[in-house]
C-alpha cells in the first residue's frame, strides 16, 4: 500500500493520530528496525493519546477553563491556610468528583480563590469529568436572558448535569426572588449526583442573609454546605504581591 493514499484513508476515517504516526515511521529508518507489533503497537498508542487529548481540549474549551491554572502549580508558600495534604487528597483522580462532593474557597480579595477554583475544574477535566465555570453575575445574567428567550429549561439542563460546575464570586450581592428560585433548582437537580465549587468573600455563616428568604436559604444552604470540604483563606493578597514583585524588578 502507498503511503499517501494509506494516510488520506486514516484520515478519511478520522483517524489523525495513527495518520501522523504512520507518517513519522514511513519516514524516519529507526522504525524500520522494528518488528510489526511494535510498529502497530505505536501506531495505536498514537491514536488513543490523540483522541484523548482532542476529548480534553473541548472539556477545557466547553468549560470555559482554557489557561495555565493547574493544581501542580499551586503556590503553597503563600501564607493563606492552604492544606496542601487536603488539596492532594482531593485532586487524587478528583476524588471529590467521583464522590459528589462539594468544595468551597473563603477568602478576601486577591488571595487566589478564583485561581484555585480553575485549578480544581481543570484537574477534574484532565481526569475525564465536565466543568463549568461561571462568574456569579454572568450566572444570573445567563438565566435572566434563557427566561426571556424560552431557553431556560435548556440551560438548567446544562447547569444539571455538567460533573464540577464552578461559580466565582458567590453570594457577592443580594438574591432576587427568581434567583433563589433557578438557585434551588440547580442545588436540587445536583444534590448528591453532581459537584458545586464555591467561591466567595463571605464566609459561609453570611451566605443565609444574602440568598434571603428563610425556608428557600435552609433548602439551598443544606443540599451545598452537606458533603463540602472548606478552604478558609486568609491572610495579604496575592495579587498585590506579585504586583509589588513586578514593580521591583521593573
Amino acid at each position: 500500500m502507498l503511503t499517501q493514499p494509506a494516510i488520506e484513508k486514516l484520515c478519511a476515517m478520522r483517524l489523525r493520530g495513527m495518520a501522523e504516526a504512520f507518517r513519522e515511521q514511513q519516514e524516519k529508518a529507526d522504525y524500520q528496525q522494528l518488528s510489526f507489533e511494535e510498529r502497530l503497537g505505536m501506531l495505536i498508542d498514537r491514536q488513543w493519546y490523540w483522541r484523548e487529548n482532542r476529548a480534553l481540549d473541548r472539556r477545557l474549551r466547553t468549560g470555559r477553563l482554557q489557561g495555565p491554572c493547574c493544581v501542580e502549580d499551586i503556590n503553597y508558600r503563600a501564607a493563606r491556610g492552604l492544606d496542601r495534604q487536603l488539596v492532594r487528597s482531593l485532586t487524587q483522580e478528583s476524588v471529590w468528583v467521583r464522590e459528589h462532593q462539594n468544595l468551597f474557597l473563603i477568602g478576601p480579595t486577591g488571595i487566589g480563590k478564583t485561581w484555585l477554583g480553575r485549578a480544581f475544574a481543570q484537574k477534574a477535566c484532565r481526569d475525564g469529568y465536565t466543568a463549568l465555570f461561571y462568574k456569579a453575575v454572568e450566572l444570573s445574567r445567563d438565566l435572566a436572558t434563557a427566561r426571556v428567550d424560552g431557553s431556560q429549561r435548556k440551560l438548567l439542563s446544562q447547569l444539571s448535569k455538567v460533573d464540577v460546575l464552578v461559580i466565582d464570586d458567590w453570594a457577592m450581592t443580594p438574591m432576587s426572588e427568581t434567583e433563589r428560585r433557578d438557585c434551588l433548582e440547580i442545588c436540587d437537580r445536583r444534590y448528591q449526583v453532581r459537584s458545586t465549587l464555591l467561591t466567595s468573600q463571605l464566609p459561609v455563616n453570611k451566605w443565609h442573609g444574602q440568598i434571603g428568604d428563610p425556608t428557600v436559604a435552609d433548602s439551598i444552604l443544606d443540599r451545598l454546605v452537606h458533603n463540602a470540604h472548606r478552604f478558609e483563606l486568609e491572610g495579604e493578597s496575592i495579587r498585590k504581591e506579585l504586583q509589588k514583585r513586578k514593580g521591583k524588578e521593573v
